[in-house]
């Protein structure tokens, strides 16, 4: 091969490797400006007066606790909804689903479905759930609207963590006796749990971020006492902070700053809760 050749070639590797280098600094220092700028604005008011206030038209009044406990509400409802739902039909595309076009059309349908924008879930439903079944502007209509946001996410991750389970783990378990669903119970599901999980964090990242779905079911951004069943209004983080960064007075950037840090270490602990369950489910299979 020609001398030439190979040095023009090294010399285009070097030039990407360093374009790639420089995109990847730029990214993170642009993310350590960005959490820098929110700890700077937002530490400040961080109070207990913030903590377990109520939302004021008032800076120095405001507080987060039904945002907070809105989407506590939320984000553990959609996952006792999505996540039995997302688990069994991946369950069954899988292990019991006849391999043809119908179930090949299924499969395309829910991937194309994972990066469906929110909104559209939203107005789904806002026709299904508030509408239809008359849950109302209630945390039940959210809850479900953000099931079907994470779900498509929740079969997607599964159906990739079952395939990935060895088929000789399956032959080896059909060798001794067991049956079809004492297979999958007992060899499949946790062998497949730390994927199953890593999409499961996925979604909960997700969910706990999303704005459009729950803004069209009727969630409230002004909420001055904590709901006291599943059929109460609610409000979320995400729109008590739009709804602060919307405000006249500027003292409300830092406040919305606040909102912020207490949404990002909401989103932190429950993904580490996770993260824990998912280590455990990896040790024992090693």
């Amino acid at each position: 091969m020609d001398e030439n050749y190979l040095k023009y070639r090294k010399l285009k590797n070097s030039i990407f490797h360093f374009v790639i280098l420089l995109v990847t600094i730029l990214a993170v220092a642009m993310l350590f400006w960005l959490f820098f700028d929110i700890f700077k604005k937002g530490l400040p008011w961080l109070t207990q007066q913030f903590l377990s206030g109520y939302p004021s038209r008032f800076p120095k009044k405001a507080g987060v606790v039904p945002g907070l406990v809105g989407s506590v509400y939320i984000i553990f409802l959609t996952i006792l909804f999505s996540v039995p739902v997302g688990l069994g039909c991946a369950i069954y595309l899988e292990e019991y689903a006849k391999n043809n076009r119908f179930t090949g059309f299924i499969k395309i349908n829910i991937s194309n479905l994972a990066g469906t924008p929110s909104i559209v879930y939203g107005l789904l439903g806002l026709a299904v759930f508030v509408n239809t079944f008359r849950f109302g502007r209630s945390i039940l209509s959210g809850a479900l609207t953000m099931s079907l946001v994470v779900l498509p996410i929740v079969i997607v991750a599964s159906q990739e963590a079952i395939k990935s389970v060895p088929q000789f783990l399956r032959h080896g378990s059909y060798a001794l006796g067991s049956t079809k669903w004492q297979t999958i119970r007992k060899i499949v599901i946790p062998t497949a749990m730390p994927g199953i999980l890593t999409g499961i964090i996925l979604s909960i990242s997700r969910a706990l971020g999303e704005t459009a779905p729950i803004i069209m079911v009727g969630a409230y951004s002004f909420v001055s006492s904590l709901p006291e069943n599943i059929l109460d209004s609610f409000t979320a983080l995400p729109i008590q902070i739009y709804d602060w960064t919307g405000r006249p007075q500027a003292d409300f950037k830092g406040v919305a700053a606040a909102g912020i840090i207490v949404l990002m270490g909401l989103l932190l602990t429950v993904n580490a809760a996770a993260i824990v369950i998912r280590n455990k489910f990896q040790k024992s299979l090693d």
